[in-house]
């Protein structure tokens, strides 16, 4: 390309944020925009310790921008004309629209409260830091005895319901899932784990299925009746239907599919990265974690940096390589895995895994800093990044 090229990149989480510094870091005679509804960072590996009253760093995504010569738009796209490459944009002081030559499709994906009836109405969620402090003010006044129930028992959902636990000792809380919790680990690294939701005085029900989610309680599909005084749902996937409704080839998800370089099977000056992207692998498509979506987000921004340079974009390849997991402040476990995700012989647990747990989830503001003065490859970047989302387990 000749001139200046506009890369639009909507999106400010971990995969919107390295994306965009990445691309402008690498790429010459490039305009950068960056949008996001907030101008705080959001660190949606810590929104378990923002539900239990804990202060996070406060990064705000400006500040993180320094240097870099990328406009920032606090809005949110709300449309995408994939024709005439324009996203339009909601902001505070009304309307915006923003034409692109390179647009990146970071958006990410939240908790579906939608598939099961009461759920949007009275379940709390970790899907914001807004709903995550909801969930903190709840507790906090909640009184003694309380019942509390966590739907899910996916990592998300077992990292709340320890956090709960050691946080608030008169709180009550159970797990309710169709799953056996953690599945995905070793036998050993899941009986520590198991162990330590029985120190914590967490109550794990299984082969149960949430029929509905009522204000005092949730209806199972035996037409059972939990009582209790609060409800988390962490558990399902939804990806905003943008992407679907400018005609951008979506799975069933909402997510965007792409090519092996990341960019749109239909649109293919659109790159989509991280829980937004469907993106297949030799063992399947990726699903939703920190750990693969930074990785991505490095790659498509090498390959929208050689696109602009003349070059030929590289097929993106990514294995997994381990499954971080807090239980409250004070333990961990960390198991390691193949390529696919399923566990190897090794794990840790205690102090070392809770050091390893912390220095994972504040790696990615690290790799912001670094991006601003070096190109990251995606394969090293593809050993940090947080644990396996929950949501391919189902309550």
């Amino acid at each position: 390309m000749t001139g200046t090229s506009k890369v639009v990149v909507i999106g400010g989480g971990y995969t919107g944020m390295l994306a965009a510094i990445g691309v402008a870091q690498r790429a010459k005679r490039v305009q950068v925009v960056l949008v996001n509804p907030l101008e705080r960072f959001t660190e949606r590996l810590r929104m378990h310790q923002l539900a239990t009253g804990q202060h996070l760093a406060d990064h705000r995504i400006p500040d993180l921008l320094t240097g870099t010569g990328i406009g920032f738009v606090q809005g949110s796209a709300t449309g995408i004309d994939a024709d005439a490459h324009i996203v339009a944009v909601s902001t505070t002081d009304g309307r915006a629209s923003l034409g692109y030559d390179i647009l990146v499709y970071a958006i990410g994906s939240t908790t579906d409260t939608g598939a099961v009836p009461g759920a949007a109405e009275h379940a709390f969620t970790l899907n914001s830091p807004h709903s995550a402090q909801r969930l903190a003010d709840h507790l906090t006044a909640a009184r003694d005895r309380t019942e509390f129930l966590v739907c899910g028992a996916g990592l998300t959902g077992i990292e709340a319901a320890t956090e709960i636990a050691e946080s608030h000792r008169n709180i009550r809380v159970t797990l309710l899932s169709r799953d056996e919790p953690a599945t995905m680990m070793g036998a050993k690294a899941r009986a520590y784990l198991m162990a330590a939701l029985d120190r914590l005085g967490v109550s794990v029900r299984t082969g149960v299925s949430v029929a509905k989610v009522l204000p005092d309680g949730v209806e199972l599909a035996s037409s059972e009746f939990v009582a209790a005084d609060g409800c988390l749902w962490t558990t399902g996937v939804r990806v905003a239907p943008l992407a679907t409704k400018a005609g951008i080839t979506t799975d069933e998800y909402g997510r965007i599919i792409t090519d092996a370089t990341l960019r749109s099977m239909s649109h293919p000056e659109i790159y989509a990265v991280g829980d937004a992207a469907a993106i297949s692998q030799a063992y399947g498509v990726i699903h939703g974690t920190c750990q693969s979506g930074i990785p991505s987000a490095a790659h498509a921004a090498g390959n929208i940096a050689r696109q602009l340079h003349g070059g030929l974009v590289k097929p993106f390849r990514f294995g997994y390589f381990h499954q971080p997991v807090s239980l409250g402040r004070k333990d961990a476990v960390i198991q390691f895995t193949y390529a696919d995700d399923t566990p190897r012989r090794w794990f840790i647990t205690g102090r070392a895994a809770i050091l390893y747990k912390e220095i994972v989830s504040s790696s990615p503001i690290t790799t912001f800093r670094l991006s601003k003065r070096m190109a990251i490859s995606s394969r090293v970047l593809a050993s940090t990044g947080g644990r396996r989302n929950s949501r391919a387990t189902l309550p």
